[in-house]
């Protein structure tokens, strides 16, 4: 059992975040050659890196699946896990953080934080996840680490702990001065491994100041830290780092280090704080669970019932494979394992370690692995697995709501099989997307969280092997919203056709849920006294009012951003029961909703241009033209960036128009900000 533990406690399994183009994949392309994974530096310019080895990722030059690689540095096995950038794969970072214990958060050092950064760095804190900084690109011009960690502050709002002070600047930049062991690390030209010396006699003074500066940061937020500056006035290397780890791992501080992924500096000393500051399974909290309505948990301990979560599948015509976190007990190819969520029992065929897309065969996995199990044929990302004899079900990761929609169908009758073969793939490997039939129109349709994300769904089909695919033109998910209410709205449901009858008579109250249009959520009330409403029927009553927000009154969308109260109501000895309140509650709030007043509410995304200076004027006259609102700008080394929310409808195609009015050097960065009123009829509709 100890041997067990002490090779845990050897284990980091760590996701690298980032907005698009910041360095992500790059990163992690250095990690593996710096640990002798690979021999060769992969380029993502070049289309030769080993995360992004799907073909639509090397021709588009981003990250778009994410992909789990491992690798040996120092003593200890690192899973990494190179997640997307771009906001439409969002859920596919989301699925990610579910099952890691540390990341590596990634910043370019001239733009700072971005949208997307923000984004995925709310998404690590909405499950507690460690992470460590690394400002991304200092040989580029205009790159300031200050400038960096600064907007981290101011837009992150965690302490910044800065252990390295960069030796040279943009061409310059030739390694970085540790501040905890006060040395300093050089890369020379054409160098693999950094060259370890005396701190240059010119940033001394420099690296005195910002040592002290780490010193009074981490004292004021670490107790042992501080009695030790109060009594010496200064911490050692071992207090300095002891203290580190520990604000990293419970998130009261960052750990800001720096260099340059594309030249190979800086990567060794990132592998050094990943191994001395992120946590090992160990360090996290026994994974909570529930089994027959009682909460468990369930410790890290390769001696434990089994128990994993499947975090992403990949599904093709050839085979299956389920990407499966080990959180407790050991599994072996050939065991059965349980998924509680459906109740099946099925055989692990094989385990393998993954490498991108390259497996290594394994007899078995331990808590604390991250490997992907073959021949589990009903287990969905987000399904949990576990010991027959044990049964314990996770919480999954949530699946955000699809905000874009096409309309698809195969060129050729004969291929409609094939295509809904096809998509039921694509919805078994990415639960964001959502596959459905039209009632109205019998169309197909394939939602999913963006243009480009529905665009790559379609593009896989047919790199698939599959037929050829007609799309018909984006449509945005939309929501109805009441700006006015009723009160004391009046409803009875009779009916008696033979036998026992229904009756249930409910007076309801209807309004905004804010006071502003644009709102989401539903609450429910009950104003009932006397008992003239049984609460068994004010339960029934609130289930049927949820049972008819899914249609709203003017083009059928769901209902949000409502309040509804029970105010009053009657029941009959006999006829009144559960069922009719429940019919009551549904066709009830639907007539209230008819005669309230209803605004439609269409997708808004928060949009971030940059721009050289000169295009400006252009570029703020068509946003402008597609209804958005700017926020404001800032001017960075020639470039403006201009913040701006605009409907979601109107973000069709903008991509070619920008790079018309800029001559190709305009970009662009969305990311989803919630529901805003609409014009009817919406474009895109």
């Amino acid at each position: 059992m100890r041997t067990n533990l002490t090779t845990l406690a050897a284990v980091r399994n760590l996701g690298i975040l980032a907005h698009v183009d910041a360095g992500k994949t790059t990163v992690t392309e250095r990690i593996l050659y710096a640990t002798g994974t690979t021999h060769k530096r992969g380029e993502v310019h070049d289309g030769t890196t080993v995360t992004d080895f799907d073909p639509q990722e090397r021709d588009r030059g981003i990250t778009i699946f994410a992909a789990a690689v491992s690798c040996a540095w120092d003593g200890h096995r690192v899973n990494l896990i190179d997640t997307p950038g771009h906001v439409d794969f969002a859920d596919e970072v989301e699925r990610s953080l579910r099952v890691l214990d540390g990341a590596v958060a990634v910043f370019d050092a001239v733009a700072g934080v971005e949208p997307q950064s923000e984004s995925v760095w709310r998404q690590a804190d909405r499950y507690g996840v460690p992470r460590i900084a690394f400002v991304n690109k200092m040989d580029r011009a205009g790159a300031d680490l200050d400038r960096a960690v600064e907007s981290i502050r101011q837009r992150l709002h965690p302490a910044p702990l800065v252990v390295q002070l960069p030796v040279g600047a943009e061409d310059a930049f030739t390694g970085v001065v540790d501040l905890v062991r006060m040395r300093s690390l050089v890369w020379p030209d054409g160098a693999g491994t950094a060259v370890e010396g005396p701190v240059p006699e010119s940033l001394r003074q420099e690296a005195l100041r910002r040592r002290r500066a780490l010193e009074e940061t981490v004292a004021e937020l670490h107790p042992a830290a501080l009695e030790e500056f109060c009594d010496r006035g200064t911490l050692d290397a071992g207090t300095l780092a002891a203290a580190l780890r520990d604000l990293t791992r419970t998130g009261d501080g960052v750990v800001v280090l720096c260099g340059s992924a594309y030249r190979n500096r800086g990567i060794e000393p990132l592998l050094d704080a990943v191994v001395a500051w992120l946590p090992s399974p160990l360090d996290v909290p026994a994974v909570r669970g529930v089994h027959e309505g009682t909460e468990q948990r369930r410790a890290a301990d390769p001696e434990a019932p089994f128990a994993g979560l499947v975090f992403k599948v990949n599904a093709s015509a050839t085979g299956r494979l389920a990407y499966v976190r080990v959180y407790a007990g050991t599994v072996e190819k050939g065991d059965s394992v349980r998924d509680p969520g459906t109740g099946r029992t099925e055989r692990v065929a094989r385990i393998l370690r993954v490498m991108a897309d390259r497996h290594v065969q394994l007899d078995r996995a331990v808590a604390g692995d991250i490997v992907a199990l073959a021949g589990v044929k009903s287990a969905r990302a987000g399904s949990t697995l576990c010991d027959p004899g044990a049964p314990l079900l996770f919480e999954p990761p949530v699946a955000a709501d699809p905000v874009v929609s096409v309309a698809v169908e195969a060129r050729r009758a004969t291929d409609t099989g094939r295509l809904a073969a096809a998509l039921a793939r694509l919805a078994e490997e990415d639960p964001s997307l959502v596959v459905r039939t039209d009632a109205e129109t019998g169309q197909t349709v394939l939602s999913g969280m963006g243009e480009l994300h529905l665009e790559v769904a379609v593009e896989k089909i047919r790199r698939d092997g599959g037929p050829e695919v007609g799309v018909g033109r984006p449509r945005v998910a939309c929501r109805e919203t009441v700006v006015e209410g009723v009160t004391g709205f009046v409803f009875r449901h009779v009916k008696q056709d033979g036998g026992a009858g229904q009756f249930a008579h409910v007076v309801l109250d209807v309004e905004p849920l804010g006071p502003e249009p644009g709102g989401t959520g539903f609450e429910f009330r009950s104003a009932v006294v006397g008992g003239r409403v049984p609460q068994e029927y004010v339960r029934a009553v609130e289930a049927g009012c949820r049972d008819a927000l899914a249609e709203g009154p003017l083009d059928g969308h769901p209902v949000t951003g409502l309040r509804v109260t029970l105010t009053d109501g009657s029941t009959h000895v006999k006829d009144s029961s559960d069922t009719a309140f429940r019919t009551a509650g549904r066709l009830g709030l639907r007539a209230a909703l008819r005669a309230c007043a209803v605004a439609l509410l269409e997708p808004v995304a928060e949009v971030t241009v940059t721009v050289p200076e000169d295009a400006v004027g252009s570029v703020l006259g068509d946003l402008a033209a597609r209804r958005g609102r700017v926020g404001g700008s800032r001017t960075r080394g020639g470039a403006a960036a201009v913040t701006a929310t605009v409907p979601l409808a109107e973000l069709f195609g903008y991509a070619t128009r920008l790079r018309s009015r800029t001559q190709g050097r305009g970009t662009f960065t969305t990311r989803p900000a919630g529901y805003a009123p609409a014009p009817r009829p919406v474009p895109g509709r």
